[in-house]
């Protein structure tokens, strides 16, 4: 038996893919340390080496295994002093094969088994425990200032492009119970803001024998954390409900900002994408959620170049953009990913008008959205503090920019971890300036 008095094996995280990657690197590593294990930031160094995979769409995937192939070489794992560890979407996703492909790699932890992380690399290093558990605790340690807390975890919408149904299984609610419990460890250890996540949040509660929803799960969350920032991330157009907007809407805390994946507004090629919704319907949900909160946010998701996508779809798609009322689009190209419906559609669109499509959109996008960010130029906003970039300069976000996809905001003055009222002073297409003068 190896004592956890004297275990000292180091663990680094290499993260790959989305948020809700970043959620589940989390949760390992707090088991990790919780279990005595040490996590570090310099993989070089450490004695296991975990990459976080994602694999839900074909260029993931070969980052992914670009990284893994770059971890194998490091002296310790190259010698087998050290350990290469691969989790998350990739074991999920292509199981056995893994095995025989990546001979490099000490274990595979697919998604369903990341709670047995702690198991994993005991066997690793031949460490037995008693049933007496852990003997560190992290509980004191400090939390980000702002976090993403997933709230459910798989997807019943089998949309024919996506594999996510297939890596992470169906759609499961977590319990309000281990949502709070998660929630309340956050922020008594400082955490500000919660940005709730999930591959679909608006079905939340559904699956529930006592059916719950989004709506009363945030009202919720907000009344019992009345000083932190809530956002919710990721709802499919059908979960916009009147209670969900009304909540947003009546809590000061919970930021009144919409992520909508639309992903294309041609009746037909949503059809295709075994989605519903179209142009008109996206313009009377817009309106209507701007009735209820004038103020809100809404940020989206267009795919360009699904199959079959001809150049009067990708003209109607473009025409949408120029004239809807969204503040900030995302474009991605459609990605052929074996295992989904959408593989073996006809009319494959080539890889280069993809592209092509996909430059044009982003760039007529940006001459939409970036002008609404200039009009805030002599406005007031409130600004969460959240550190220093590498030159020095005090950043935050307000209410109105989601953490990794809407920019920023540079502050003159202020402390990592407090509220400042601010006025907007200049802009730089999604970045901005603010004065606390």
């Amino acid at each position: 038996m190896t004592s956890l008095s004297v275990l000292d094996k180091s663990v680094a995280f290499i993260t790959m893919g989305c948020a809700k990657n970043e959620v589940d690197t989390y949760t390992m590593s707090t088991k990790l340390k919780r279990a005595g294990y040490t996590i570090i930031d310099t993989p070089e160094q450490a004695d296991v080496v975990i990459v976080n995979t994602c694999s839900f769409i074909q260029s993931a995937t070969e980052e992914s295994i670009e990284t893994i192939l770059d971890v194998s070489q490091y002296d310790s794992i190259a010698s087998g002093t050290g350990h290469l560890v691969v989790a998350g979407c990739m074991p999920a996703r292509y199981g056995e094969d893994l095995t025989r492909e990546l001979p490099e790699a000490r274990a595979f932890v697919p998604c369903s088994k990341e709670d047995d992380i702690v198991e994993v690399l005991d066997k690793l290093f031949d460490i037995t425990r008693s049933s007496a558990g852990s003997d560190k605790d992290v509980l004191n340690e400090a939390a980000p200032l702002s976090m993403y807390v997933k709230i459910s975890d798989g997807c019943n919408r089998f949309c024919s492009f996506c594999s996510i149904p297939y890596i992470r299984g169906r759609y499961h609610s977590f319990t309000f119970q281990d949502i709070y419990a998660n929630i309340s460890d956050l922020v008594s250890r400082g955490t500000k803001e919660v940005v709730l996540i999930a591959q679909d949040t608006g079905r939340w509660g559904d699956d529930f024998k006592e059916k719950s929803s989004l709506a009363s799960l945030i009202d919720r969350l907000a009344l019992v954390f009345p000083t932190t920032w809530f956002r919710v991330m990721y709802i499919q157009p059908e979960g916009i409900t009147d209670e969900l907007l009304d909540v947003i809407a009546r809590r000061a805390n919970v930021c009144n900002y919409l992520d909508i994946p639309f992903q294309h507004v041609n009746a037909q090629v949503l059809k295709r994408m075994r989605r519903r919704g179209s142009a008109q319907e996206y313009d009377e949900l817009c309106r209507h959620i701007r009735e209820k909160i004038p103020d809100c946010i809404i940020r989206t998701t267009f795919i360009v170049g699904f199959p079959g996508e001809s150049d009067d779809d990708f003209e109607e798609l473009c025409n949408y953009v120029e004239e809807a009322d969204l503040d900030y689009i995302g474009i991605f190209p459609y990605s052929r990913e074996e295992g989904t419906r959408a593989y073996d559609l006809e009319n494959q669109v080539p890889e280069e008008v993809k592209m092509q499509r996909a430059r044009q959109l982003r760039e007529l996008a940006d001459c939409v959205c970036t002008p609404r960010m200039a009009a805030r130029i002599g406005s007031r906003a409130s600004v969460l503090m959240l550190g220093y970039d590498e030159d020095g300069m005090l950043y935050g976000r307000t209410a109105f920019q989601a953490p990794d996809v809407d920019g920023c905001t540079f502050v003159d003055r202020g402390t990592p971890g407090e509220v400042a009222n601010v006025t907007i002073t200049d802009s730089l297409l999604y970045e901005l300036e603010a004065s606390r003068a």
